[in-house]
């Protein structure tokens, strides 16, 4: 790496993943200050265009904690300002209603982060309580994304992606509820994957997140950075509701080894009726051409489950986890969106949210059997091009149509009207894909394979049965050393 007087080269910085710094500063070619100050430097040179970093840590030393063994001594890293608390800093979910509260304690993923040596610099930007699949809030405003500044990088780990994708850091905190690690990727030309359901703890805080529907991971530019990564973080922590059965080895090792012939079923139409960009469709059927020169085996299928049925319940979660978290806090203090969300959560009974839970058993049966059948699950990552700044607003009108709404506290109304198969099919038709393996608690991982004419980037999505994350890295590296993309940049 090259180093000018004490400033490490952005430049060198970039060639390297998240494993290739630390390799330096093991063998001493490069200290951790001098890389955090790079990272710096970088942060101070982009975020003003991107809006990737809401929060800095200054109270982290210079000196990264945990020995210099540590997977990643002395990596810059960015946490996503959700549900990654740091004691004593806020944790703020891109809301007003939350910026002013101090986390107690680290949550278990941050003190696994510094336990592996990592810098932390920062936090990442989040729609408020993390709802949406664009990165745009009215506590800190839209993250933009580094392949085109006037379109979102997704989300809701939309400043995490950005950040990665900008070099401020070679990967970043992310968390997955709905898709909102894979989206981003997707559209930021990362690797992206979520673990399986309890694979990543969630605690102390809390015993998981949207009833486990959600887990925790990182952005990356790089295969191996995922897989040594889910090492760190991997493992049921003191009081966790279950712990999952532990992989054969190490992830970082398995990721090296052939993933064998595989079984792979391709589906590219949207589970919820909608169109599918013709350039996502050929993100998957791309993909599709490649395995099958790989050696492995392709089939094209229809969606193994009920797309509205499962969309049904992943709104009834939606709705009745939005007005947990809205239930302590000033109404006044959230967006319009999240008081409606709120409200439409109210206004389900117990019985009805449990019933909609219920279902994912349903959902998780039939994906256990289609899995008897087929290795892995490919479909697009997405079904739309990144939406631009501000293109997925609620309109003027319906704004102003839903106050009384909410004046008269009148969810019932609203869900008899049909409003929630209006909201679930707007919101999702976007994004139709990943919410599956959240239901299911089954890995998947979004790859960087196309680029569209414009050169946007765009993820080909894989699922793999419960547990087996090992399958989905041989996968990923297989493909990476087939197609490589770390060398694609973004033109910020």
């Amino acid at each position: 790496m090259r180093v000018r007087g004490d400033d490490v080269d952005f430049d060198s910085y970039r060639r390297h993943d998240a494993a290739g710094l630390a390799e330096l500063v093991r063998k001493g070619e490069v200290t951790a200050a001098e890389l955090r100050a790079c990272a710096q430097r970088r942060l101070e040179a982009v975020n003003p265009t991107i809006n990737a970093v809401v929060r800095r840590l200054e109270r982290d030393t210079e000196e990264p904690h945990g020995e210099r063994s540590g997977s990643f001594h002395g990596v810059p890293f960015l946490l996503k300002d959700l549900v990654q608390d740091v004691a004593g800093e806020p944790t703020s979910r891109g809301s007003r209603a939350y910026q002013g509260t101090p986390a107690d304690v680290d949550a278990t993923y941050t003190r696994r982060v510094r336990a592996a040596g990592m810098t932390l610099l920062g936090k990442t930007n989040t729609p408020e309580l993390g709802l949406k699949a664009v990165t745009e809030n009215r506590l800190f405003g839209a993250t933009r994304n580094p392949w085109d500044t006037s379109r979102t990088p997704g989300g809701s780990s939309g400043g995490s992606a950005a950040a990665v994708s900008a070099g401020i850091v070679p990967m970043a905190g992310g968390n997955d509820g709905g898709g909102s690690i894979r989206i981003p990727a997707s559209y930021c030309g990362l690797f992206g994957l979520r673990p399986s359901r309890g694979r990543v703890p969630a605690g102390p805080a809390v015993a998981e997140v949207w009833e486990g529907a959600s887990s925790d991971h990182v952005l990356t530019r790089s295969v191996r950075d995922s897989a040594a990564m889910l090492d760190v973080l991997r493992g049921a922590d003191t009081g966790a509701p279950f712990e999952i059965a532990a992989p054969s080895g190490p992830y970082a090792l398995a990721a090296h080894e052939p993933p064998g012939t595989l079984r792979i079923a391709l589906c590219t139409e949207s589970p919820v009726g909608g169109s599918v960009h013709p350039e996502c469709r050929e993100a998957a059927e791309g993909a599709a051409r490649l395995l099958e020169s790989l050696g492995h085996e392709l089939e094209p299928v229809t969606w193994p489950v009920d797309g509205m049925a499962l969309a049904d319940s992943f709104f009834k979660l939606y709705f009745g986890q939005v007005a947990a978290m809205a239930r302590e806090r000033r109404s006044r203090d959230f967006e319009l969106d999240t008081r409606v969300l709120a409200m439409l959560g109210r206004s389900l009974n117990s019985a009805e949210y449990v019933a909609a839970r219920e279902r994912w058993n349903d959902f998780s049966r039939r994906m256990g059997q289609f899995f008897q059948r087929f290795d892995v699950f490919l479909t697009p990552t997405v079904a739309a091009l990144p939406a631009l700044i501000g293109e997925t607003d609620t309109p003027a009108l319906e704004r102003l149509l839903v106050r009384p709404f909410l004046w008269l506290r009148a969810g019932r109304l609203l869900m008899k009207a049909g409003v929630v198969e209006q909201l679930a099919f707007r919101s999702l038709r976007r994004t139709p894909f990943t919410q599956l393996a959240n239901l299911t608690g089954s890995p998947a991982m979004s790859v960087p394979l196309h680029w569209t004419a414009d050169g946007l980037p765009l993820g080909s999505h894989f699922q793999a049965r419960f547990g087996d994350e090992t399958t989905l890295f041989q996968l990923a590296a297989q493909l990476e050393q087939a197609r490589p993309w770390f060398d694609r940049v973004a033109p910020l």
